[in-house]
C-alpha cells in the first residue's frame, strides 16, 4: 500500500484546480497566481511521472536521446500476476485523477475562451499539456510497454 503517492498523487492535480478557480478571490496579482498553479502543475507532472505511476500502478515512461540525436520513447510496464485490493483501488484512483483532471482543463479551455479571460489561457494550454503528457505516456505503457522493468533493469 502506498497512501502517501496516492495523496500527492490527488493533492497537486486538485489544489492547481483549486487554485485556478479561486485564486482572484485571495490575490490581485495576476503574476502570483499564474506561476503558483504553474508549479503544482509542474510538482503535479514529474510526480506522477516519476513517482506514482511507478507505485500505483508499475508503469514508467521517459525519453532518451541516443548520441545520434535521435528521440526515443521509452515506456516500461511491470508484470504483476495478481494486484491485492488495496493496490486496485490505488490503480483506480491514479486512473481516475489522470483521466479526469485533463477533461477539467479542457473545459476550463473553452470557459477561458468564451469568457474572454485570454490572459489566462496560456495557462490553461500549459495545464492540458502537462495532463496529456502524462496520460498519453501511462496509456501507451498500459497498452504495451516495450519492455518490462524487470529486464530493463537487468
Amino acid at each position: 500500500r502506498h497512501p502517501l503517492a496516492t495523496f500527492f498523487h490527488l493533492f497537486f492535480r486538485v489544489s492547481a484546480i483549486i487554485t485556478y478557480l479561486f485564486c482572484d478571490w485571495f490575490s490581485n496579482s495576476f503574476v502570483a497566481c499564474f506561476v503558483t498553479i504553474l508549479l503544482l502543475l509542474s510538482f503535479d507532472f514529474w510526480s506522477v511521472k516519476n513517482v506514482t505511476g511507478r507505485l500505483l500502478v508499475g508503469l514508467h515512461w521517459w525519453n532518451q536521446i541516443d548520441e545520434d540525436g535521435k528521440s526515443h520513447w521509452i515506456f516500461e510496464a511491470r508484470r504483476v500476476p495478481t494486484i491485492a485490493a488495496s493496490t486496485e483501488a490505488e490503480a483506480r484512483i491514479f486512473w481516475l485523477g489522470l483521466i479526469i483532471c485533463p477533461v477539467i482543463w479542457t473545459v476550463f479551455f473553452f470557459s477561458t475562451l468564451f469568457s474572454l479571460k485570454l490572459k489566462w489561457l496560456a495557462l490553461v494550454i500549459a495545464g492540458i499539456s502537462l495532463q496529456t503528457a502524462n496520460l498519453y505516456g501511462y496509456i501507451h505503457c498500459k497498452l504495451g510497454g516495450q519492455r518490462s522493468v524487470s529486464r530493463a533493469t537487468s
